[in-house]
């Protein structure tokens, strides 16, 4: 049976390699974005697969339940979601505004909760589902939680999400994890960062791919669970 994948922030950087690394292991991609136009550009290249555009803004609650409803309605029930959508500000505690810790815990929080509890029910009925929460080294309480205010206590927030739920799930065969991809040479990660997006997107799509008798509520990096 060919899995349906829902990948968010999947028209660039790592996302859209996590679109192409689904893609080539012959899954139905629902690539999430804020921007039809956006997605349809980025999917061009990607030849031979079947990828679908959904716009996605994460900042719109109602708009979240009526893109993944109408998406669901036409392409079945989605089996793995991958929130990988996410921004970067660079504050600290002392200049960090309101506004921007509400705008990170938006996008790295409560989008994917929405979206989480959109799609895990049909995941738990049938006994099966994959949900990969892309989070941050910054995320880490065991790496000090030390990089800019609102991007680190969001992802923080975010594992913290991914655990709670995990444990509150009782199907054996849903499997909820963290991940972090390291410092990638992206938009968002800058010029100087050594990882590419590919190296980045492996273990988004090893998670969502996991087999049946694999992890949950775990940390991960590089396929190898870390610390939170």
């Amino acid at each position: 049976m060919t899995s349906t994948v829902l990948i968010t922030g999947g028209n660039r950087g790592i996302g859209l390699e996590i679109v192409r690394g689904f893609a080539k292991e012959g899954c139905k991609v629902l690539l999430g974005c804020r921007n039809e136009d956006d997605g349809l550009a980025a999917k061009k290249d990607i030849v031979g697969a079947d990828i679908q555009v959904i716009e996605l803004n994460l900042n719109n609650e109602q708009q979240i339940i009526e893109s993944v409803t109408r998406a669901q309605a036409i392409y079945g029930d989605i089996d793995i979601l991958v929130n990988n959508a996410g921004f970067l500000e660079d504050n600290d505690w002392q200049n960090v505004e309101l506004e921007e810790i509400k705008r990170a815990m938006q996008v790295h929080v409560y989008g994917p909760l929405c979206l989480i509890q959109q799609v895990l029910p049909a995941m738990v009925e049938k006994n099966y589902g994959r949900i990969v929460n892309l989070s941050s080294g910054y995320g880490s309480f065991e790496q000090g939680i030390n990089g800019p205010t609102a991007y680190s206590v969001s992802k923080a927030a975010l594992n913290a999400l991914t655990v709670n739920i995990a444990n509150s799930v009782d199907a054996a065969n849903v499997k909820i994890n963290s991940m972090t991809p390291g410092w990638v040479h992206t938009r968002l990660g800058g010029k100087d960062a050594p990882r590419t997006p590919e190296e980045g997107a492996k273990t988004a799509v090893w998670l969502g791919l996991l087999e049946d008798d694999g992890p949950t509520g775990k940390f991960f990096r590089d396929q190898d669970e870390i610390s939170w």
